[in-house]
């Protein structure tokens, strides 16, 4: 990339495709974004931006060829595609018409499929068949992980202290078994652990990221004071999911260009090559 300042240092990145210092970010979902939008952030943003995630079932209120004019938008800057965790409303209320569901998603040029589970009762051997699906069908199963049942929503503090949370041991064996079956990533959903909490629980955190490996997570960090941790933490290559309004300020993060009085001039990476 032809960088303005490219005299002044920032930290090596991977280029794309990359396997680590992913940052998948949200689409449309709290607010509607369409092509122009999306082309303005990419054209600035492009080339620290992986993955792109309609969230909340978004893209089946829109017409056809916008959701085709937004896939394709992002595919002229190699960023790949989400579908978010829909497929939980569409085992819930669709639930002969999965296949069809996956099926529709690579017709549309979706590239990946997140299986999400926070509000199912559902067992590990069926989302494990969900990821196989997704892999059949063409596509890349990226599964999510909770440790805390209701996860997922707008649910508050409240709502999930009333529902069991989920053993992080669990979890971890969940994510295990589907990247042996071949998951592209795991998503590590945050209520629970950073997200509708009274204190985090970065001890998960650290659990998951150990036995699940690094390099195989997707960290969601849904505040600019979360991924400073991941970021403090981890490092600057850690996969994270952030909104779309955080891009800049988690890439200046991990560029070394900036940062919050805990992390400036703190954050940096070494090339041997």
């Amino acid at each position: 990339m032809d960088r303005a300042f490219d005299f002044l240092h920032v930290n090596e990145r991977e280029s794309k495709p990359r396997e680590k210092g992913i940052t998948e970010i949200r689409g449309p979902y709290y607010d509607p974004m369409g092509p122009r939008e999306l082309q303005d952030i990419l054209d600035t943003m492009g080339e620290y931006v992986d993955i792109y995630k309609f969230s909340g079932g978004s893209f089946a209120l829109m017409p056809e060829d916008v959701v085709e004019e937004l896939i394709s938008v992002c595919h002229d800057y190699d960023v790949q595609v989400s579908t978010g965790g829909f497929v939980e409303h569409v085992l819930v209320q669709d639930y002969d018409k999965v296949e069809q569901y996956v099926e529709e998603a690579g017709n549309l040029g979706f590239d990946v499929v997140e299986i999400s589970s926070g509000f199912l009762a559902i067992d590990t051997d069926d989302l494990v068949a969900l990821t196989e699906l997704v892999q059949e069908k063409g596509l890349k199963a990226k599964p999510e992980i909770n440790v805390q049942f209701g996860a997922g929503g707008a649910s508050s503090v409240e709502e999930l202290e009333s529902e069991a949370a989920i053993d992080p041991a669990s979890a971890i064996r969940e994510a295990e078994r589907h990247l042996d079956a071949g998951a592209y990533k795991i998503m590590v959903e945050s209520e629970g652990i950073t997200e509708r909490v009274r204190e985090w629980r970065t001890d998960v955190a650290f659990e998951i990221a150990n036995e699940v490996g690094i390099e195989n997570c997707v960290f969601e960090a849904a505040d600019p004071e979360v991924f400073e941790w991941y970021i403090k933490n981890f490092g600057p290559e850690v996969n994270l999911f952030v909104d779309n309004s955080q891009i800049v300020e988690l890439e200046c993060m991990r560029s070394g260009l900036w940062g919050k009085k805990s992390s400036w001039g703190r954050i940096a990476s070494y090339d041997r090559e």
